[in-house]
């Protein structure tokens, strides 16, 4: 089988955790334990989040008074290489030699007429109190909005249109490869009015982005890994209960949250109604199981209605 795997932030931090690179490499080697033991069989793609990342990087760059920040699309960039590596180095310490790898840096076309940017809404960077959110708001040009009793600055958070490596990545799977891409959601590019390729402060959802590459890519299956077992519904409470099985339309009518569940119910429901094939919803840990049907919540236009677990 053709899988994308879309790894959740849990894939590189877990809550709480200091983000060092130590800590960092220890999780990846937990997602590579368990894409090990798929790799055999299956031709992977493995997409990532990076929004940690992202803001230790800007936080770093802003210490350094003398230039300018640099811009999300190039910090985007380097988490891609820096995650990337990561990855290749901790599945090439598991699986033999003659496995290739390959990280693609990842440009994504974003609409420049996309409503999101008259809205911008993704928070990204550290808090900051009023006061300093609106002098760097004067200063940088950046929107800010409310987070707690704190202020974030927010971006806007474009629809992907399309992958631009998609034709090196296709030749990297014909040949064996597994290949790491779509950091991120892959690096914001549009078009200007000179038709000219630019990067863009933007951060795509990486869940839809990964959604956009396994149709893209023609894939049997889309897995998104995350720090829960499956999708559920009253998710915390005592009469929580798991979904095993799901008609896109039916999670629509469950109403996710955006700030959680929602953005991945979402990729899933697209992924599985654009192509007709499965997309699974579950833990990092369960990875191997979700590819046996036994773990996970799958998203699928084969069945109507809803199933839970026992």
């Amino acid at each position: 089988m053709r899988i994308v795997i879309a790894l959740g932030g849990n894939a590189l931090l877990r809550r709480g955790e200091p983000m060092t690179a130590e800590n960092q490499r220890d999780n990846v080697r937990i997602a590579a334990e368990q894409i090990a033991q798929i790799a055999p069989d299956n031709e992977l793609v493995i997409a990532h989040g990076n929004g940690p990342q992202v803001g230790l990087l800007a936080l770093q760059g802003a210490a350094y008074k003398e230039v300018p920040g640099y811009p999300l699309d190039v910090l985007g960039a380097q988490t891609e290489g820096m995650i990337g590596y990561l990855i290749e180095q901790e599945l090439g310490n598991l699986l033999p030699y003659e496995v290739p790898f390959a990280t693609i840096l990842t440009q994504v076309e974003v609409d420049a007429r996309d409503p999101a940017f008259q809205h911008p809404s993704k928070p990204i960077g550290p808090v900051y109190s009023k006061e300093e959110a609106e002098r760097l708001a004067t200063e940088k040009g950046w929107h800010i909005a409310p987070d707690g009793d704190r202020f974030r600055r927010v971006v806007a958070s474009p629809r992907p249109k399309h992958i631009f490596e998609i034709r090196p990545v296709k030749w990297l799977l014909e040949h064996r490869t597994i290949v790491i891409c779509a950091g991120g959601g892959g690096i914001p590019t549009l078009y200007d009015e000179n038709h000219k390729l630019r990067g863009v402060e933007a951060v795509i959802d990486k869940d839809l982005c990964s959604a956009l590459l396994a149709q893209e890519l023609e894939a049997d299956m889309l897995i998104i890994a995350t720090d829960v077992n499956a999708v559920y519904v009253d998710w915390g409470r005592p009469e929580g209960k798991a979904i095993a099985q799901a008609h896109p339309d039916e999670l629509d009518r469950l109403g996710f949250a955006a700030g959680s569940m929602g953005p991945k119910v979402t990729a899933a429901g697209e992924f599985a109604r654009n192509t007709g094939k499965d997309a699974v919803i579950g833990a990092l840990s369960d990875i191997v199981a979700i590819t046996k049907r036994q773990r996970g919540t799958r998203v699928s236009t084969s069945e109507s209605g809803i199933r839970y677990y026992p």
